[in-house]
């Protein structure tokens, strides 16, 4: 048995309960679905910014199935905006584990609206770490990204050699990898970041302005449309 495996096992004995923000769209979604399944407590925060609900009532109904239980009890959803500290508060309040996947995504989306972007992923994220910290949080798990490697040439990438941003979002994201940074070594708090590349799943949307390169080319391919690479043509 794998120690993923052995986690699980403990976890469907061991019920815990989790926030996941973000919790409307295709990751945050996905977490939910695999928290239920492992007889977990979830509750959700989500502005639908990006977010949708049907991701939400998919996910439960998709654990449903999978465990043959009807698990909608063991889900709380609170509209909120990590903008505001006092929905944070909330959403943090009795909560053992966050997983912190709300946020702004994409480049092009921060070059044409850095304001936003800094006030979702900077603003927001701060306002996480101090509600999950006042609530005694055991441990926050954050969405990070790999726009934080910037301009560093080496291949392949390793976590202690980043260069500089190439973007309003990356900023955003070396800022959150700082203040977790901070926290752990100011009050203790126990943080992990997890540097996101091209992650690809069931719930996200190919359709949208801001949508990522696999979701893009597989709607093409099912469709039989042209696959476009921006760029020279040097991209492999």
């Amino acid at each position: 048995m794998t120690k993923y495996e052995q986690l699980q096992e403990y976890l469907k004995n061991n019920q815990n309960t989790w926030l996941v923000t973000g919790v409307a769209g295709f990751i945050g979604s996905n977490l939910l679905e695999k928290l239920l399944i492992l007889n977990q407590k979830v509750v959700g925060l989500d502005n639908f910014d990006t977010g949708h609900q049907h991701n939400i009532d998919q996910a439960i109904e998709d654990a449903n199935k999978a465990t043959g239980k009807d698990l909608s009890n063991n889900f709380k959803f609170i509209e909120g905006d990590i903008r505001k500290l006092k929905d944070c508060q909330r959403a943090c309040n009795g909560i053992n584990y966050v997983l912190h996947q709300a946020a702004l995504g994409s480049v092009p989306r921060s070059i044409k609206d850095p304001i936003n972007t800094n006030k979702a992923n900077i603003d927001g994220f701060l306002n996480m770490l101090v509600a999950s910290k006042d609530a005694n949080v055991k441990r926050f798990v954050y969405a990070a990204s790999s726009s934080t490697y910037g301009d560093h040439p080496d291949l392949p990438k390793v976590e202690n050699k980043i260069g500089n941003p190439l973007s309003p979002y990356s900023v955003t994201k070396v800022v959150n990898e700082l203040y977790a940074q901070v926290f752990a070594r100011t009050y203790g708090f126990k943080t992990i970041g997890l540097r996101y590349f091209n992650i690809f799943g069931r719930r996200q949307t190919p359709n949208g302005a801001y949508a990522a390169v696999i979701p893009k080319w597989i709607a093409s391919m099912v469709d039989n449309e042209e696959l476009f690479i921006n760029g020279d043509g040097t991209t492999s």
